[in-house]
């Protein structure tokens, strides 16, 4: 019987095909995740009071705070507006980055033979 190589039970074009898609994904996160790095998130707390910017480099690049909100006698709210912002605008550039990536692998879903990759 003659060795045909490539998986057990698998046809030898099924390998070739599977290696073109695995590269074509790979080019296609890379762009996505280029993209998603020069993006950035805006979130607000209190009611707009305090708005943060980030971007998906997970960095801070930007806040801004109403002057309303700035009360000597209360800092702890200001800290608390501040931090309540961050984290909601870091959630949404890892909501976002999460789900376009996820889209990007999906599209390996059905191809992989019964692989549990």
């Amino acid at each position: 019987m003659a060795k045909r190589g490539g998986f057990p039970g698998a046809m030898p074009g099924n390998m070739n095909q599977l290696m073109k898609q695995a590269q074509r994904m790979q080019r296609q996160m890379e762009e996505k995740q280029k993209e998603l790095e020069a993006k950035i998130w805006e979130a607000a707390s209190g009611g707009g009071a305090v708005k943060v910017r980030v971007s998906g480099q997970k960095e801070i690049v930007g806040i801004e705070i109403s002057p309303e909100v700035v009360d000597p006698d209360d800092v702890e709210m200001l800290q608390d507006l501040i931090m309540t912002a961050v984290n909601e605008a870091f959630r949404m550039m890892e909501a976002e980055s999460g789900e376009a990536m996820s889209d990007i692998a999906g599209g390996l879903g059905g191809s992989l033979g019964g692989f549990g990759f």
